[in-house]
């Protein structure tokens, strides 16, 4: 097959996708060495076509694939899409809706914590797939007939996957926990990177409020870097350098110079006195404006609790076909140890009524753990 590269055959190949009730959809793409995903190639398929578009074909129109991800008509099937959708976002500013995450749906139905692709594929249609031409160059052009076989394939067999796996969501009547799922991906607020939030990604040991101060300015300053010159975050700065910064706080070059973890002769480049500056701005801000970091306590014998509460996750997770993982995160578990009223997602929907009161109910003594039979069953007390 030949991929659209003319902008009046996609929008003729997306106005016949447009008539189905759904479109199972991939991309590939490039990051490796810039900050936004370069898109080489989407693939789409209906219930009877496939097609292939050669996003870097010069002139290329790709407003009617755009304009497809958002009509509310037709449900995008991806599985763990949240590149996917990053790149629409960068590259129109929409996000794609209706989606459905074929990753997600599987976890619900039991097959698994976060099950890749290929392994989905292999248990519910038998087939292996080829994944010879996924770190293939998609950049290159001409495509060759391996690199198409393989976007085709894709899609075709994403197809078959999403069939499946909403015909048992709707004969178990777990549609909506998918549906629920499916918010976070859709919001604008997964995507935009802003500079002023890009510390909050950080995985820093800052305690001091001058010290989160610093993190945040210069953070926000390797954001907008790394953006205005399209690289990787990691090509301007190391997260682990920003940590050090915020918590050393070098108001001068010389200093800035002094930190082991900054590649030698840094703080003389031309970003070295930008740092600085940052560093400053950051010195010099309100500690009354700065946002609040919340400081998890741990409950008293919570460890002991949340053992306990791992065996009740997976009971739970084994007898309803769940992944344990979609129901509640070992992060959850230890926050409804230390608090009944949690902001977690396990306390919150289907996953409350799933797992979340029962944890309750074991954290305050009305249900007990034993084992019958060699199998750990609950006991209302």
């Amino acid at each position: 097959m030949q991929p659209i590269t003319a902008s009046e055959e996609l929008a003729k190949a997306c106005a016949h996708m447009a008539k189905h009730a759904f479109v199972t959809v991939d991309t590939e793409f490039l990051r490796e060495t810039t900050y936004y995903p370069l898109l080489c190639v989407a693939q789409m398929a209906s219930l009877d076509d496939a097609v292939v578009i050669d996003a870097l074909a010069p002139g290329l129109d790709l407003a009617p694939f755009f304009d497809l991800m958002t009509n509310e008509s037709v449900v995008k099937v991806f599985h763990a899409p949240r590149q996917d959708i990053e790149i629409v976002w960068n590259m129109a500013k929409k996000i794609p809706h209706p989606i459905f995450d074929t990753q997600v749906a599987a976890m619900v139905l039991g097959y698994g914590d976060s099950i890749s692709y290929d392994q989905l594929v292999q248990r519910i249609t038998g087939d292996t797939l080829d994944k010879s031409n996924r770190f293939t160059d998609w950049q290159r052009r001409p495509l060759t007939e391996a690199q198409l076989r393989y976007a085709v394939s894709d899609v075709t067999h994403l197809r078959d996957v999403y069939l499946k796996l909403s015909a048992d969501l709707q004969s178990r009547g777990r549609a909506d926990w998918v549906e629920a799922e499916m918010n976070v991906l859709t919001s604008p607020e997964t995507y935009r990177m802003a500079p002023e939030t890009a510390w909050e990604r950080l995985k820093t040991r800052v305690r001091k409020p001058k010290e989160l101060a610093v993190l945040i300015e210069v953070a926000a300053w390797r954001e907008r870097e790394a953006q205005t010159r399209d690289v990787p975050r990691g090509r301007v700065l190391k997260d682990d350098v920003i940590g050090d910064i915020a918590i050393q706080a070098p108001t001068s070059i010389e200093r800035l110079g002094n930190l082991r973890s900054l590649p030698k002769g840094f703080e003389r480049s031309r970003w070295g006195e930008s740092i600085v500056e940052a560093v400053q701005r950051g010195l010099a801000r309100d500690p009354k404006t700065l946002p609040r970091i919340e400081r998890f306590k741990p409950a008293q014998n919570g460890a002991a609790t949340v053992e306990l509460l791992k065996v009740l996750l997976r009971m739970t997770a084994e007898k309803n076909g769940v992944a344990a993982k979609v129901i509640a995160t070992v992060d959850d578990l230890d926050r409804i140890a230390a608090d009944d009223d949690a902001k977690v997602p396990a306390l919150q929907g289907w996953r409350r009524e799933l797992f979340g009161e029962r944890a309750l109910a074991l954290k305050h003594g009305k249900l007990a753990l034993a084992v019958e039979k060699n199998r750990v069953v609950a006991l209302d007390r």
